[in-house]
């Protein structure tokens, strides 16, 4: 058997100080390709009216946040200005980010007390050819371009460990910081862990607010972080003229809309606590320049990344520089160093392609250079796809942006259609990427999932996982398999993955981009609702082989804002749903049997969603106390939980079937007639998982599922995210309320649904070039959204149709 790895590409971008650790061997080379000519400005900013790098005054205001390390002098040289951590086995890659490089291998001491660090660390670092360099800055802290990583092992499993990075040319020593290490695999204890997707630094405050207040008062262990992280391509945003869509500014025509364009969610207010600032109302993210949208979001996040390790994988706002453009002012721009120029003056009148980004803002460069996950300590690739323990669990964080068949983001494969050769710009796209294991007979294999590295890894996980030790096993990665908002991606998510989490018993998968709160029923192959494992509204059974829970979590932050229903039905598959808040998940381990979520809002005090998962115990191997489900019937005063876990109550409150909210009816509704949708655009909560949708429009006729009605109640939300909405069952068993005791919590009748421009790349205007056609084609019937650059999007077999115009990357 032929395995042929991805040829070498030509420009590797790295220069490395110090490589004789293993820490930087993976950071040895960058596949970027440059043998077609970078022709755009040198250094990109997303400013018309203001050219430079640290701002003239003129234009946007340049946004500023501290560095991890304050410097020792008002105008230092050279400092720290981030720090993050990651768990290795027995112990902890310590990350850190300078403005130049050190002049020697970077060192860290430490110990068990922070009074006695007698202990010594040293390890390598990197750096790549970074636009604009650090240079240019007027203050040292305000960029980084040398990475750093220190890895110390041999440690005690859960047990706190101090340090402190050592000064060097030119920088101030860290202060003394802590972190804890992973409990070995089967250690019983309960533990909390922040999971997050797309976040951003707009829209993202109250995440950031109540995070840090969970870590400072709760205690947490640690947060993994699916995809989009900083939104650092969102930096376009500045240079586009007012269209329809909510990012309308450009320094020269900021009030100008689209003629006969009405409720412009630009028009709305940010939510509260949040900053008016360029990553405001006023387009972009947090900076005019996309290194500095990295710089900005790793110093902001410092508060957060000293306390806790913070790992990541990767989404598709880190794959390069852009994703889409508007009337070709990009193509212009970046192709032909043209500023401020369209398709309407006739100047040049084509799509990006892959070398149209500056050569270090491709290819999930700067990504990979900005965290150090265990990619390799794990068997995994780097920052794309690695796993842990954590006491009775494993994790595993996998791409779900590139090496699979069809993978969203596209490689040179792909676009060539499985050709080994090398494409032209004509035949590629500005976010190509990967892929970055090998692929058993290269081309000929190009859409075979299991020639992928990726795949054979993740099985080859998977079979390793001792259940005794370690009886959970959560999966996080940015793409979802399912969800109400339907795109062509998750048919190739799921032709990838889907089998080998249902052999191997994976209890969860969280994932984002749809930026939404959504938590599906529990599915088996092909999105069948397993109505053996719903205990109530709030609570599922593990069901091994059979199905798995998914929670789609796409709701930290960012620019884009909340992705809107439209013309959007709910789908049967759906319980929860709730696109009105930012926020993440918490998820709880407490023992071998019983796990919950809660979905934390950012500018409310109350969750949005509980759930609880719980499933039968090893027979042996795990020493921990029992937890039991008190299954409620009536929620607490509070109106947030319908369960309650409860470590003293009865154990027969676990194994009892009779709550669950099964209905026996052969055919329920969703509760739309007449075309009208349940519930706001803004929350919605499917209250019934079944499929007979009554909508006179026809976008969903039926289901597959219409025989498995699960009748129960789902919390809405009014202000403050809580609003009932009843199920409409020809034959409910059961119903199971979870309405919320709020002033402001009532029953809603059927309505229409509000009518908002959608994010970018769900229902994209005719003519915008967000994403381009490479998706695999479902089954069902295709979208009904205005096209994009490919074929319209199709939804998988029996899903009734989506309004999904572009099937490529959303």
């Amino acid at each position: 058997m032929v395995v042929l790895a991805r040829p070498a590409l030509a420009g590797a971008l790295l220069a490395s100080v110090s490589v004789a650790s293993p820490v930087a061997k993976e950071l040895s080379k960058k596949d970027v390709d440059t043998r077609y000519p970078y022709n755009g400005p040198t250094v990109v900013i997303a400013d018309w009216v203001d050219q430079t790098v640290n701002g003239n005054g003129k234009g946007f205001y340049r946004v500023s946040e501290p560095p991890a390390v304050t410097p020792a002098t008002a105008n230092p040289t050279n400092n720290i200005n981030v720090i993050n951590m990651a768990f290795v086995p027995g112990g902890m890659n310590i990350h850190f980010q300078t403005t130049y490089g050190l002049g020697q291998a970077p060192k860290l001491v430490y110990g068990s007390t922070p009074s006695d660090l007698s202990m010594t660390a040293t390890g390598a670092s990197s750096t790549y050819n970074r636009e604009p360099p650090c240079s240019s800055y007027a203050k040292a802290t305000e960029c980084s371009q040398f990475f750093h990583n220190i890895q110390i092992t041999n440690l005690a499993g859960g047990q706190t460990y101090y340090y402190q990075i050592q000064a060097a040319n030119g920088t101030t020593q860290s202060d003394v910081l802590s972190f804890v290490t992973a409990p070995v695999a089967g250690t019983s204890g309960e533990f909390s862990a922040i999971l997050l997707n797309d976040m951003g630094y707009t829209n993202a405050q109250g995440t950031h607010r109540k995070m840090l207040n969970m870590i400072e008062e709760e205690g947490i262990a640690f947060a993994l972080h699916g995809g989009d992280i900083s939104y650092a391509d969102d930096f376009t945003y500045g240079l586009f003229p007012c269209i329809e869509d909510y990012h309308c500014y450009n320094g020269l025509n900021s009030t100008k809309f689209p003629e006969g364009y009405e409720d412009p969610i630009y028009n709305e207010p940010l939510p509260a606590g949040e900053i008016p600032d360029y990553g405001g109302p006023l387009g972009g993210d947090s900076s005019t320049i996309y290194e500095s949208n990295w710089d900005i979001w790793q110093r902001w996040m410092s508060d957060i990344t000293t306390k806790i390790p913070y790992h990541t994988n990767p989404g598709n706002h880190e794959a390069s520089c852009t994703e889409y453009d508007v009337d070709h002012i990009l193509a212009n721009y970046l192709g032909h160093n043209i500023a401020n120029d369209s398709d309407n003056s006739g100047t040049y009148d084509y799509d990006l392609s892959y070398w149209d980004c500056p050569p270090t803002q491709r290819n999930f460069t700067t990504y990979q250079y900005r965290f150090r996950m265990p990619g390799n300590e794990s068997h995994g690739k780097g920052n794309m796809w690695h796993s842990f323990d954590y006491g009775l669990a494993h994790f595993i964080s996998f791409d779900g942006e590139t090496d699979y068949a069809h993978s969203p983001e596209s490689n040179f494969l792909t676009d060539t259609n499985g050709r080994n050769a090398t494409p032209i710009p004509a035949e590629t796209f500005a976010n190509d990427a990967g892929p970055f294991g090998y692929i058993e007979g290269w081309g000929n294999n190009t859409f075979n999932n299991t020639a992928y590295e990726q795949y054979q890894w993740m099985k080859a996980d998977l079979a390793a996982v001792n259940r005794t030790k370690t009886p959970w096993i959560i999966a996080s990665s940015h793409r979802p398999m399912y969800s109400t908002a339907v795109a062509s991606y998750q048919v190739a998510m799921r032709n990838a993955f889907e089998a080998l989490f249902l052999e191997y018993g994976v209890d969860l998968y969280v994932s984002g981009h749809v930026h939404w709160y959504e938590r599906l029923w529990p599915l088996g192959a092909n999105g069948t609702i397993d109505t053996a494992s719903i205990v109530n509204n709030n609570t599922y059974k593990t069901n091994p082989g059979k199905s798995l829970a998914h929670i789609v979590n796409g709701m930290a932050g960012n620019i884009e804002t909340h992705t809107e229903l439209g013309k959007l039905q709910i789908l049967n598959i759906t319980n929860v749903l709730n696109n009105k808040q930012f926020g993440f998940s918490k998820l709880t381990i407490h023992n071998a049997s019983v796990l919950t979520t809660e979905y934390i809002q950012g500018n409310v005090s109350t969750p949005g969603d509980t759930f609880t998962l719980i499933k039968n115990a090893p027979a042996s191997g795990i020493n921990s106390q029992t937890t039991t489900v008190i299954v409620a019937s009536t929620p607490p005063a509070s109106g947030t939980a319908s369960v309650t876990v409860h470590p003293t109550a009865q154990a027969s409150g676990v194994s009892s079937s009779a709550a669950t909210a099964v209905s026996g009816a052969a055919s329920a509704t969703s509760g739309v007639a007449s075309g009208s949708q349940s519930g706001s655009s803004h929350f919605t909560t499917a209250a019934s998982a079944t499929a007979s949708a009554a909508a006179s429009t026809g976008s969903q006729s039926g289901s597959s599922h219409s025989t498995t009605a699960v009748s129960a109640t789902a919390t809405s939300a009014g202000s403050s995210g809580t609003q009932s909405v009843a199920s409409h069952s020809s034959s409910a068993a059961s119903s199971i309320a979870s309405s919320a005791a709020s002033s402001e919590a009532q029953s809603a009748p059927a309505q229409s649904a509000p009518s908002h421009p959608t994010a970018p790349g769900y229902a994209a205007p005719s003519g915008w070039a967000f994403h381009h056609g490479q998706g695999p084609p479902g089954q069902g019937p295709p979208g009904q959204g205005p096209p994009g650059q490919g074929p319209p999007g199709q939804g998988p077999p029996n899903w009734g149709s989506s309004n999904w115009g572009s099937s490529r990357g959303w």
